[in-house]
């Protein structure tokens, strides 16, 4: 059974938690302000279509979550303008790797390879099927990764212009601007190769006038995110205020442990799902959390977040509609049982938003519908 004491406390009270870390403190915080408890799932397959869903669905959500072996034209540069998207609509990026394997090899699919994982992904997700060394393992990895950045020398440009619609640029091609980027990341050995590959992506350059920051920058720690809420204001402080005091996300990395899946008949037991708890138990200052279809919290020292996949409104004027699902296997489940029948603490949604006619309206309709049932879930009664 969830513990009562974490299913009924708001997520503020949960980030001052003394077992939350500073990530996960930092996203309860973020859901807090933006009263969002909303994951998009971005499971398409261009960086266009993306940074599409970033830019115009990034106020509604919470997390963006990532496939980035699908995109078909990945690159470093990708990966920076979504950074910067994140920033600007305040989200955390999740990339959904569901890391399997070794020790040595994990580390390396998370920290090297073509996508570097670790550079820009808040939060990434493993299966606990090779034993509780692979957290060890990615908890290094990140750590290190960690380490260089906050004892390397950064310059970072950041632009409130926000990204045209394809629609917008192809109308007025002669205003179209080349992407700004946001971060120089340490030199690596492969930039020849890193140079080639933002060739296909080049756009045609015009001269345009932006504000920018410019700012250098050496850290020794990631520090925990300072407070943005004072008793005494109550709720007198407006949502742009509280996010400039909370800030921008620290550079820290968090994981999920696979403990149910939303696919019918998978093979997580619930004797595997009890295992993956007992891992997260050793490892609270790196494992954030879960990827399951109901809370695991059981104990009261257990404040791991869970987010949860198959999500699914009904149609608009369908309400009456039960049971949803597609022929691959996927189970489809209400905001409303997820977050209040089911102890969850974020629904990931996906295709719902994804392929409506207007997934920014779409992806507000689910704000809508989770952050309800999260308030239902507290007592808050709306009349």
């Amino acid at each position: 059974m969830p513990s009562r004491n974490m299913s009924t406390s708001s997520y503020r009270v949960r980030a001052n938690h003394l077992s939350t870390g500073p990530l996960a403190s930092y996203l309860l915080r973020l859901m807090s302000i933006k009263q969002t408890n909303l994951c998009l799932s971005a499971d398409v397959e261009t960086s266009e279509q993306l940074l599409d869903l970033a830019e115009y669905c990034g106020d509604s959500i919470c997390i963006l979550k990532t496939h980035c072996d699908i995109i078909s034209d990945w690159s470093d540069r990708t990966a920076r303008q979504l950074k910067e998207i994140a920033r600007r609509k305040c989200f955390l990026i999740f990339e959904d790797r569901k890391f399997a394997d070794i020790g040595e090899t994990v580390q390396k699919q998370y920290t090297g390879g073509y996508h570097r994982i670790a550079n820009w992904a808040e939060i990434t997700n493993a299966h606990i099927l090779p034993g509780p060394a692979i957290v060890t393992a990615l908890h290094k990895a990140a750590d290190a990764v960690i380490a260089k950045h906050n004892t390397s020398v950064y310059t970072d440009i950041s632009s409130d212009v926000p990204r045209k619609k394809a629609v917008d640029i192809e109308d007025n091609d002669d205003d179209a601007t080349a992407d700004v980027a946001v971060e120089s990341p340490p030199q690596t050995e492969d930039t020849e190769e890193r140079r080639l590959s933002i060739k296909t992506m080049d756009r045609k350059q015009s001269v345009v006038s932006i504000s920018t920051t410019i700012s250098m920058r050496t850290e020794s720690i990631s520090p925990r995110p300072a407070p943005d809420f004072h008793p005494d204001e109550a709720f007198l402080v407006d949502k742009i205020t509280l996010l400039g005091r909370l800030g921008q996300t620290p550079f820290l990395r968090g994981l999920l442990l696979l403990a149910e899946m939303s696919s019918e008949g998978h093979l997580m037991t619930p004797e595997y799902s009890e295992k993956c708890v007992e891992i997260a138990r050793q490892n609270r200052d790196f494992v954030m959390g879960f990827i399951a279809q109901r809370s695991l919290n059981s104990e009261p020292d257990d404040n791991f977040i869970t987010m949860t996949p198959g999500c699914q409104l009904p149609p608009v004027g369908q309400d009456g509609k039960k049971k949803m699902g597609d022929n691959l296997g996927q189970q489809y489940n209400t905001p409303r049982k997820l977050i209040l029948e089911q102890g969850c603490d974020v629904i990931i949604v996906g295709r719902g938003i994804v392929r409506a006619k207007d997934p920014e309206k779409e992806a507000e309709r689910y704000r809508v519908e989770g952050w309800k049932a999260y308030e239902e879930r507290l007592g808050v009664h709306h009349r």
